[in-house]
């Protein structure tokens, strides 16, 4: 009999060691929690004292809290003393060349620009017949008039960037250096729709005149 009682409080004097761990680990999880909980509430950097954008101000004459820019500031990346680059424009007039060496990348780039922007309006070979014109919007002079043939690069780059007539300016839709990409596209179309047998290279006239097309 007295074997079955010591036996008994050994089980209960186990079972209440593992309860009280048990309840002074979750008390320890809840005072950390509630130290969490308290630290998170503090909102001091949040909340700080502070003006907003463009907010109301009694401190200044003028009442706004958003100060003036003092004369002359330009904003970080925004000098753009390069007017061949950023106006297209050489001594005042458009510029005749193009700011920066145009090689096969740049050229499927514009293709690219040219698809996208374009050819709505102008398809995509030129000729001013894209589908919204297809669709009433007033149809543009083709890329192919003699006009244009003889337009300088900087005319086209200053349409884009500006506009013209009834096209809108796509100055924010297109970075500068992709406007250059479109209008070497726009030169490369110029002359494929206006091209002569001499404007081959020899070693593709032979491929040409055997009636076979190069891939």
């Amino acid at each position: 009999m007295s074997e079955r009682y010591d036996f008994t409080l050994r089980i209960f004097a186990k079972s209440d060691g593992k309860k009280r761990n048990w309840t002074a680990s979750l008390q320890c999880g809840l005072v950390l929690l509630m130290l969490c909980v308290g630290t998170g509430c503090r909102q001091d950097m949040h909340d700080q004292p502070k003006y907003e954008s463009l907010e109301a101000s009694t401190f200044f004459p003028d009442g706004r809290a958003s100060r003036p820019l003092v004369p002359g500031t330009v904003a970080r990346g925004q000098l753009r003393e390069d007017t061949h680059l950023y106006e297209g424009k050489v001594a005042g007039k458009p510029a005749e060349t193009f700011p920066f060496p145009i090689d096969l990348k740049i050229l499927e780039r514009g293709q690219q620009r040219y698809n996208i922007y374009c050819s709505p309006c102008h398809d995509h070979v030129g000729n001013g017949d894209g589908m919204v014109v297809r669709r009433g919007f007033r149809h543009p002079p083709p890329y192919h008039i003699e006009r244009l043939r003889q337009a300088p690069a900087g005319y086209f780059y200053d349409v884009i960037t500006n506009g013209f007539g009834a096209m809108q300016d796509y100055a924010a839709q297109i970075p500068v250096r992709d406007r250059w990409a479109i209008v070497a596209y726009v030169r490369a179309l110029q002359l494929s729709q206006n091209a002569t047998l001499n404007d081959v290279p020899e070693t593709e006239r032979q491929t040409l005149g055997t009636g076979e097309s190069k891939q």
